[in-house]
């Protein structure tokens, strides 16, 4: 590795660590460290070294803790990506497919019981779904900015307005290397409880506003196909919502109106990044705590779950892109995570377990 900096690489990772071995290869600057308090002076050398195109790595042998430096190449990012356009423009889409579906979905509900005008419900559709996934892709921004990790605005994906859902969701790409596994782990973990906060508060609102039909008028409906019912699952989240307001019991149906779907499609869309699978926000989570070998068995639990709850397509798209990237790569994978951040994650199960799309035979299965 030749480089005009090399000889101040060398001396600033001295100036550092306490080295107590150097070697130095054709790619590669090897450094044996002896410093117990390693993990704050990594992230200081990462950070400055970020900034000079060289990336560096801990790791642990047999006991001993190395430092390897090497040049940074950037990867380059699809000429779709590099444009300023390009999220503004799926942004757009996205607006305009949930204002479709918003409309379409009234106008059914609107055939049954007289839910609103149905531009006017579209409106508030949108900014509901989107609402729950744009906080939940800020949530990641902000605790990015806070662990100064550079990344790109959010990248909504259109979906399939009136015969499916209007978005798969949104993503951001980092810009930066992300050096700890603190930091991958506050980074995945704020957005699914940013956007779940929104989620719960859509879903009380759409409780409270979801007009409910007695057995007998819901059976004609459902004669005349007008009324269908709803196969999907129910979070127990969204039935805790109904609950609050004296709805959802027996002897009812509680009509399933547009700010309801956008709840539901927000809850769903929390629990699928919460599993603890391939690169989705849980799947983060868990390569931070259980490392590299047993994150990829929460991925095949993952599926083996979304499978049993009857998701196979999703199931299948993990399957598929787990095995070309299956999981992120810390620069420091040898610093654990602290306690706090362990029992936040034992919270972060329990939450997906109440956004999980249950079937309604759930407890009775179990039981």
């Amino acid at each position: 590795m030749e480089d005009p900096s090399q000889d101040e690489i060398i001396s600033m990772v001295s100036s550092i660590f306490e080295v107590s071995d150097f070697v130095k290869t054709e790619f590669t600057l090897e450094f044996r460290i002896e410093d117990l308090d390693f993990s704050s002076k990594f992230e200081d050398l990462a950070r400055k070294l970020e900034g000079m195109s060289y990336a560096c790595r801990l790791e642990q042998r047999e006991g001993a803790r190395y430092v390897l430096i090497q040049k940074f190449t950037a990867k380059k990012q699809r000429r779709w990506m590099k444009t300023a356009w390009t999220p503004r423009i799926l942004f757009s889409v996205v607006v305009a497919f949930v204002m479709i579906d918003g409309y379409y979905r009234t106008s059914g509900t609107n055939s049954i019981v007289e839910i609103g005008d149905p531009l006017e419900m579209a409106a508030v559709y949108t900014l509901s779904l989107l609402g729950i996934l744009g906080i939940h892709e800020l949530g990641h921004i902000v605790a990015a900015k806070m662990h100064r990790l550079k990344t790109t605005w959010p990248y909504f994906i259109p979906g399939l307005p009136v015969i499916g859902i209007p978005t798969f969701g949104a993503f951001i790409q980092s810009r930066g290397l992300t050096i700890n596994r603190e930091i991958l782990f506050d980074v995945a973990i704020a957005g699914p409880i940013a956007g779940l906060v929104i989620a719960v508060i859509v879903s009380i609102f759409a409780a409270y506003t979801a007009p409910v039909l007695d057995a007998e008028t819901a059976e004609g409906f459902f004669n005349d196909s007008r009324l269908i019912e709803w196969s999907q699952g129910e979070p127990l989240l969204m039935t805790a919502s109904l609950a609050m307001f004296g709805k959802g019991g027996e002897g009812s149906e509680v009509i399933m109106t547009p700010i309801m779907f956008a709840a539901w499609i927000g809850f769903l869309i929390t629990f699928l990044n919460l599993l603890p699978a391939w690169q989705l926000d849980g799947g983060h989570m868990a390569r931070t705590l259980l490392g590299q070998k047993l994150h990829r068995y929460a991925t095949f639990g993952s599926m083996g779950i979304l499978v049993l709850l009857d998701y196979w397509l999703m199931a299948m798209l993990i399957l598929v892109l787990s095995a070309r990237n299956p999981s992120a790569m810390p620069l420091d994978d040898v610093t654990p995570l602290s306690k706090n951040r362990k029992l936040a994650y034992i919270g972060i199960i329990g939450l997906a377990f109440l956004c999980a799309p249950l079937p309604a035979d759930f407890w009775s299965f179990l039981s």
